[in-house]
């Protein structure tokens, strides 16, 4: 599956203060209103979620509006949109047939987006139906169960899975060979058992999963970090199990173990970042792409990544474009070991 580096230590929270104020008074100058006038309007312009409140795609809106709001400082702030449907089919679908799009539209993908591209559903679109503009940052999977779930450790779950996987019911965001289906069953996989028996709840995103593990609907949610740590920090009451990060995270979760260190070779990463139509002016893409490539180059940028959980994962132009190819092609790869469809293009 597709790799990432691994995450960069992130500053104290104290300093992300200090650096959108020092920025904003440096990067302006740097391009200048005028500068990015010349590219592209100062009218307001749009973050589409596609998914409820609450999940990664939120996350990244919101990461995307404060960090261009510091080295654009003239452009209105991103106003964010929800349009939940399939996670991302939707969006992903009206941006490719021109029903939405223009200079002003932004619209969030995860590496879960890019899973679905490559199987097809995402409808029958190409994958140059769109612009890549930048991956702002990396989170990774997590399992989570209540904290009054009887599994303690990542090992009960797979140990309860052995015993009847059809009595573990994971939940999450996404359907039937999305990123977070791939993790419960890349888990029941791990516990010898085929992963066509393992009961696993849908939910359109990661916020309605999460609401759905505190009312004891599910019992294990196969999510990733950076959402459930929210969801953590506002009193949801939540277990860690394992996170399947290579190695363990810096930061807030340096004492969760990974999936690796319980004998469970599990990794996902979740590349987060922005895309817009294909159709959408060259000017506004190329201002876009500097506007992005600017904040994700500014001292600091850790530590603004850090508040929504998220690890530095920066890429632009060719390089984009590189990642997207080199990730469709193992998702296709991996879809066909799970006995998944995946699209030939």
């Amino acid at each position: 599956m597709p790799s990432a580096p691994l995450p960069l230590p992130t500053l104290p929270r104290r300093r992300t203060l200090q650096w959108l104020a020092a920025l904003a008074g440096t990067s302006g100058a740097a391009h200048g209103p005028a500068a990015w006038a010349a590219d592209a309007s100062l009218e307001p312009a749009e973050c589409i979620a596609p998914s409820r409140p609450g999940g990664g795609f939120d996350l990244t809106c919101g990461l995307a509006t404060q960090a261009v709001q510091v080295v654009r400082p003239a452009r209105p702030p991103l106003h964010t949109r929800y349009l939940p449907g399939g996670i991302g089919a939707v969006a992903f679908d009206q941006v490719a047939t021109g029903r939405l799009g223009g200079p002003g539209t932004l619209v969030a993908f995860s590496s879960g987006s890019l899973l679905n591209i490559a199987q097809g559903r995402f409808g029958p679109h190409p994958v140059s139906a769109v612009r890549w503009i930048a991956t702002l940052g990396t989170d990774y999977g997590v399992v989570a169960v209540h904290r009054d779930s009887p599994h303690q450790h990542l090992q009960d779950v797979v140990a309860a899975l052995r015993k009847d996987p059809a009595r573990v019911v994971f939940g999450a965001g996404g359907t039937l060979g999305s990123q977070d289906w791939m993790k419960a069953a890349l888990l029941t996989r791990a516990a010898g058992q085929d992963p066509k028996r393992m009961r696993f709840v849908s939910f359109e995103g990661g916020g309605e999963a999460l609401k759905a593990l505190r009312g004891g609907h599910i019992g294990v949610f196969t999510g990733d970090a950076a959402e459930a740590r929210q969801a953590l920090d506002k009193g949801a009451p939540l277990r860690f199990l394992a996170v399947l990060a290579q190695a363990r995270l810096p930061g807030a979760l340096a004492d969760l173990p990974t999936a690796r260190e319980q004998g469970v070779d599990l990794v996902w990463p979740t590349v987060r970042g922005l895309y817009m139509a294909a159709s959408a002016p060259d000017a506004a893409v190329r201002a876009w792409v500097a506007a992005f490539a600017d904040a994700l180059a500014a001292p600091g940028y850790a530590a603004l990544c850090s508040q929504y959980g998220l690890y530095p994962f920066a890429r632009t132009g060719a390089a984009l474009e590189e990642f997207v190819q080199r990730s469709l092609a193992d998702y296709r790869q991996l879809a066909q070991e799970l006995g998944l469809r995946s699209w030939p293009r």
